[in-house]
């Protein structure tokens, strides 16, 4: 028969000497009317994600003010919900060196810069088969991957390129362009059969292969400089993070040290790529890794406003 446990003899010890996670110099800070922008990021508290982001921050202006490289990889989501000019913004401030995205990148930003929109909405239009059939989207970057081919560029600098001689309406709205502007390397790393212009009879494989693997390679030659830097994948969960890996892998594999450097995931949930091949394994010699959870449209415009504010509003 159990009886309950005799707690007499219990060993305890004083508060005041224990370790503890939480303690109120981290606590946040109460917000005034009127106060400015930095007033509320030091209100924020010093705990969890609202300390990651303060380290994310930190980690930026550090590399920027040291000349270091911050790079940033995307998925098209980015694009999707409206975040074209706070990517222009920090690469024309001189704080974004390189930007990577997917197929779908070209995609939805050559629309945004040809017509002002994007964003299909597929389920109405996958049931009669109508789905990714957007005449000019498929002629516009069929076409640029045909300038890659015959001028030997990357995918990204040829439609960049196209959409500044063809004066695209939205151009100014364009990463692309901008990219091609500022001489900003912005590579695109594809996935045959994952974009709507896949489908389209001028689509050329070999040559957008070609443009890809090209800009692989520059990606590469990004990669091999962010020792010391700092490196974001905003909202790509499989591509992206392949990429990233095998762009580590290689530049080690030709003597580069990349060792000491940040990195950030960012997403609505935690993936396992990303954490495994952004977070964990590129940092695991050194520096650290950050995973913020939430939605780009609010994260990503509060992480560009930290840096400028940190950094006094820099304008290269």
């Amino acid at each position: 028969m159990f009886k309950p446990i005799d707690l007499s003899e219990l060993k305890t010890y004083s508060l005041s000497k224990r370790k503890s996670k939480v303690c109120t110099d981290d606590f946040a800070g109460v917000w005034k009317a009127g106060s400015g922008f930095k007033d509320f990021f030091d209100c924020l508290p010093n705990i969890l994600a609202a300390g990651d982001i303060r380290e994310v921050i930190s980690s930026m202006a550090t590399a920027f003010e040291n000349k270091k490289t911050i790079a940033v990889a995307m998925g098209a989501h980015v694009i999707k919900v409206g975040l074209n000019p706070i990517i222009i913004d920090l690469m024309e401030r001189g704080i974004i060196k390189a930007v990577a995205m997917n197929g779908a990148g070209i995609i939805h930003d050559s629309e945004v810069a040809m017509t002002g929109q994007t964003s299909e909405d597929v389920a109405a239009s996958l049931g009669d088969g109508m789905f990714g059939m957007a005449r000019e989207t498929g002629a516009f970057l069929s076409d640029a991957i045909q300038k890659a081919g015959q001028d030997s560029l990357g995918l990204g600098q040829a439609v960049g390129l196209s959409i500044i001689e063809n004066k695209l309406l939205f151009m100014d709205k364009s990463i692309l362009a901008a990219g091609a502007r500022l001489g900003v390397p912005v590579t695109v790393h594809i996935a045959i059969g994952t974009d709507i212009i896949h489908m389209h009879p001028q689509f050329d494989a070999k040559e957008a292969g070609g443009a890809s693997h090209r800009d692989f390679r520059t990606f590469a030659s990004v990669v091999a400089t962010l020792e010391h830097g700092v490196y974001l994948n905003v909202g790509s969960a499989v591509i992206l993070p392949e990429v990233f890996l095998k762009a580590i892998t290689l530049v080690r594999n030709l003597g580069h040290h990349v060792e000491n450097f940040t990195t950030v995931n960012m997403d609505f949930i935690r993936h396992y790529r990303p954490m495994t091949n952004v977070v964990n394994r590129p940092t695991s010699e050194g520096g650290r890794g950050f995973n913020l959870v939430g939605h780009h449209e609010i994260m990503l415009p509060l992480i560009a406003a930290g840096v400028i504010e940190v950094l006094g509003g820099v304008k290269c």
